[in-house]
């Protein structure tokens, strides 16, 4: 394309088939997933080794991956809840669809909310209060991020705001960042800050896939500003937002903090879901492209692609410590399931896939690393799409055995 920024190639290519062998509900498979290892240009070569299967997890006697964590319930009768965020004094900060910020304190899920919006708030579909950040700072300024859906006249848009929180309760302090193409489907909607302090944002492109490819729509790309609002001037393109281009409905971000390398998952249209490494100024080929085709070095191909089976992906979390250590995990959707993506040493390749919790919790919209090693998973079963099961929707957390 022309001015894209032209940038080493470092991801591998990779396509992915889940294994059949049925397992219990709730119970991991026996087996990872197996991996065809395209090195090269995309298109569908395979490495040396062929259909590769790694082994890295312990197993029982019977030959079940082992879950290395204990799994508990801490709050139940969350309504769609999107992202959840701990500040210093050890509140969690969750939000659900339908415009309400839920506060956790000690455990417990307080009756007041923080905050519920109103017109031009709008919930229709996938869209609503998605996104939520808080400030590295929020002690002393009280600052959280959220992105939501609204009406701009008859139409739908989406928009990131700044909170300021006061004495328990939040207002808007400024609008940070509006119009981004919304609609009933495909908002994009998280929202992180990275190690170089400055906000990212991912992006749907409602339907429209050419929006994606169009660098002056901010639909279907990662976003990138400052705190304030503000564009940075090293952003790939002058005066624009546009970080990376050519996603459908990325939702998930993460980084890796040792090498900063920030890694993204991705909605497919109907297969094809995946989990990409982010350069700046990249162009990730949708809807030109899918799975690991790039068009001759034209676009960016994924490290991991589901193939013909369906994640669904959302939220997902690097893990720095802890039983899964150097690995990322993700949240999904249709899947049901938890995704443990192992990363080779340097990063820049999967080698292996492994689901967990299969079907035991229904839809799940998010997992995020807490202190001590632990991981926070949102279920998502009351986002009209899943099947409510008792107590839902609920924050479980995860804490490594031993």
């Amino acid at each position: 394309m022309n001015n894209r920024l032209t940038v080493p190639l470092y991801a591998s290519l990779l396509s992915m088939a889940l294994l059949t062998a049925s397992c219990a509900p709730g119970t991991p498979t026996s087996d990872s997933q197996r991996l065809s290892q395209g090195e090269g240009t995309g298109q569908g070569q395979t490495a040396t080794g062929g259909n590769a299967e790694t082994g890295t997890e312990e197993r029982d006697e019977q030959g079940n991956t082992v879950v290395p964590y204990q799994a508990s319930v801490l709050v139940e009768g969350l309504n769609a809840p999107w992202e959840v965020v701990t500040v210093a004094d050890g509140r969690m900060f969750v939000t659900e669809r339908p415009g309400v910020i839920r506060v956790i304190t000690n455990g417990k899920l307080e009756s007041e909310p923080l905050i519920e919006f109103e017109a031009p708030f709008n919930e229709e579909g996938e869209g609503g209060l998605l996104g939520l950040e808080a400030d590295p700072d929020f002690e002393s300024n009280g600052y959280l991020y959220v992105y939501h859906s609204y009406l701009e006249g008859q139409d739908i848009a989406n928009r990131v705001l700044r909170l300021k929180v006061t004495d328990g309760k939040a207002v808007i302090d400024k609008e940070l960042l509006t119009g981004i193409p919304g609609g009933v489907n495909h908002n994009g909607g998280r929202i992180k800050i990275g190690p170089d302090q400055l906000l990212y944002i991912t992006t749907g492109e409602r339907y429209e896939p050419e929006l994606a490819q169009n660098r002056d729509s901010l639909g279907g790309k990662i976003l990138r500003i400052g705190l304030d609002g503000s564009i940075p001037s090293d952003n790939p393109w002058p005066n624009s937002p546009v970080y990376s281009m050519g996603h459908r409905n990325a939702q998930g971000l993460a980084w890796n903090p040792d090498n900063e390398y920030l890694y993204a998952t991705e909605h497919g249209q109907r297969n094809h879901d995946e989990i990409n490494r982010i350069v700046a100024g990249e162009n990730y080929g949708w809807p030109e492209v899918e799975g690991d085709d790039d068009d001759n070095g034209t676009y960016q191909a994924p490290l991991a692609h589901s193939g013909n089976d369906t994640w669904a992906p959302s939220g997902v979390a690097f893990i720095a410590e802890g039983p899964w250590a150097g690995s990322l995990v993700a949240a999904n959707l249709r899947g049901e399931q938890l995704l443990r993506v192992v990363l080779s040493e340097d990063g820049t390749k999967v080698e292996q896939v492994v689901p967990f919790f299969e079907d035991e919790w229904g839809r799940i919209r998010n997992v995020t690393a807490g202190e001590d090693s632990k991981l926070y998973v949102l279920t998502n079963n009351r986002d009209g799409r899943g099947t409510p099961r008792e107590g839902d929707d609920k924050l479980i957390v995860l804490t490594p055995e031993g």
